[in-house]
């Protein structure tokens, strides 16, 4: 059996409003505060979700503490349902930030974020980028740019007409008060033949609103973590992408990867696809995860900005090894 973890269900306010989400710490005792990572959910995301409980639990098993949260309008948390938008979830991460130092559990000057899935890992970047309360980050399968994201979802004559009726919605919103409500899985973003196989949130998709404000494409499209990444520097970045991810493309990773500033790491997974690789390569990919947690955020000097500008690149691909692999680091699914 794999290691418990203890999960212990909290309540902060970010702008007013009351969020929920889950604080998971190692079962055995911590001899004093432990680092810790904050956790955004991705898109159409739960806290609670499944496939990050196994993250969790192996990040706790490696002695952090991990917040995850609902962002207004999700889950538990109050707000107004039926939003994406990245301005008030990265608002939310960086409160969820101020509240894990009020735990005393928690070693404040050594909080990190983490991100899995698409604005998931976006926002974990955006949030180091602006706050360097945030000292390390891992993002898995990011998206860079917004607009480019949501075009690359839909052929050329269809992202013109998407764009014509994001424009007249937006200005219907400003003449009546009111716009257009979508189904988030076909109007905003479009669901892979993938996703509709394989139904990876299935235990949180029917706990998400059914009609969201078609508005959200707006801020989605203003959203661009590559204008930001350089700000990282010198606190550290490790990216993950899929080779020939339809859900969000390689080359978002890349760019990132490119324009930040050391320390930096990018993991390519081949062979695999967005969400398999979550499942399939969790033995691997969690302890580079861990590694580069322990390195720039466990043990890394506090009272000093000085760090190895390290540039890594590492490319995965299937082996037989690979459960030995997270038997031996005891991080196993």
């Amino acid at each position: 059996m794999p290691p418990a973890m203890q999960t212990e269900e909290v309540e902060f306010y970010s702008d007013g409003v009351r969020l929920r989400g889950l604080l998971r710490v190692p079962d055995a005792p911590s001899p004093g505060p432990m680092p810790a990572l904050v956790h955004g959910p991705g898109w159409l995301g739960l806290a609670d979700s499944k496939s990050y409980a196994r993250w969790h639990q192996g990040f706790t098993v490696a002695g952090y503490a991990v917040l995850a949260f609902n962002y207004r309008g999700f889950g538990g948390s109050d707000g107004e349902r039926g939003w994406v938008n990245p301005d008030w979830q990265l608002q939310d991460i960086l409160n969820a930030v101020t509240y894990l130092e009020t735990r005393p559990e928690v070693d404040r000057r050594r909080i990190g974020a983490y991100g899995m899935g698409g604005t998931g890992g976006g926002n974990a970047i955006l949030a180091a980028a602006v706050d360097d309360r945030i000292r390390c980050v891992a993002a898995q399968s990011v998206v860079a740019d917004g607009g480019d994201w949501l075009k690359r979802m839909r052929r050329e004559y269809e992202w013109v007409e998407y764009r014509r009726r994001v424009e007249e919605d937006r200005r219907r919103c400003v003449l009546e008060g009111r716009g257009e409500l979508v189904d988030p899985r076909l109007d905003l973003m479009v669901a892979t033949p993938e996703r509709k196989a394989l139904d990876p949130k299935k235990d949180v998709d029917s706990r998400i609103a059914p009609e969201f404000h078609l508005r959200s494409a707006d801020a989605i499209m203003r959203y661009r973590p590559i204008d930001v990444v350089h700000r990282i520097a010198p606190r550290a970045l490790l990216i993950t992408s899929v080779v020939d991810d339809v859900v969000t493309p390689e080359d978002h990773a890349t760019a990132l990867y490119e324009r930040a500033g050391a320390p930096k790491k990018l993991i390519r997974q081949s062979d695999t696809s967005h969400y398999r690789s979550y499942t399939e390569n969790y033995p691997v990919v969690l302890p580079q995860i861990v590694d580069w947690y322990d390195r720039y955020l466990r043990y890394s000097s506090i009272e000093s900005e000085e760090v190895v500008p390290t540039e890594e690149r590492a490319y995965l691909e299937p082996s037989h090894d690979a459960a030995l692999a997270g038997k031996q680091h005891g991080l196993q699914p």
